[in-house]
């Protein structure tokens, strides 16, 4: 896995810099997304691998399936990344360009992990408390876990704030246990 990220992080810096200084993480978000999402496919991704298909055949597929949606510079990053045979690595460019457009915009990413679908109000209670305690931009997921039998886990970036029964229940164990 490390050595992905190391082949895939400088692709990953020079799209963010391209973005950074043209104002279009948007679209950079969008086309490495579809372009990740193409080579991602099991029978483009088995193309991909097979040394009897020409670079220049791979990039055709790609782009053909991606259907006029790359710009000139997704285009030549699909074709740079094809001749260094580093194709497969795109979703993980993908994955870190985003966290890179996250901390350029100044957001944080938040796993909300409940025992029951939250719905959309209880979501947006939770994603603006986490503004307000963090003093930044959030955008969060959601994540269902029986297992946790009631109130949610939250993780952002390393921490992890969690409100869980299940938790309540171990930690009331060990201190009837004490």
């Amino acid at each position: 896995m490390a050595e992905v990220v190391t082949i895939a992080r400088p692709y990953a810096e020079a799209v963010a810099r391209l973005a950074k200084e043209q104002n279009t993480w948007a679209a950079w978000s969008d086309m490495l997304s579809l372009a990740a999402a193409v080579v991602a496919d099991a029978q483009v991704a088995a193309l991909i691998a097979n040394p009897s298909v020409s670079t220049e055949r791979a990039v055709e597929l790609i782009l053909a399936v991606c259907g006029g949606k790359l710009n000139a510079e997704g285009v030549n990053t699909v074709k740079v990344l094809a001749e260094n045979k580093r194709l497969a690595v795109l979703p993980e460019i993908a994955r870190l360009f985003e966290e890179m457009r996250a901390v350029a915009e100044g957001a944080l990413e938040a796993k909300i992990t409940s025992a029951f679908p939250l719905s959309d109000a209880q979501m947006a209670t939770l994603v603006d408390k986490l503004a307000a305690k963090y003093g930044r931009k959030v955008s969060a997921s959601q994540e269902v876990d029986a297992s946790l039998i009631g109130g949610v886990t939250i993780t952002v970036g390393d921490e992890v704030l969690d409100a869980s029964v299940r938790t309540k229940l171990a930690e009331m164990a060990v201190t009837l246990q004490g």
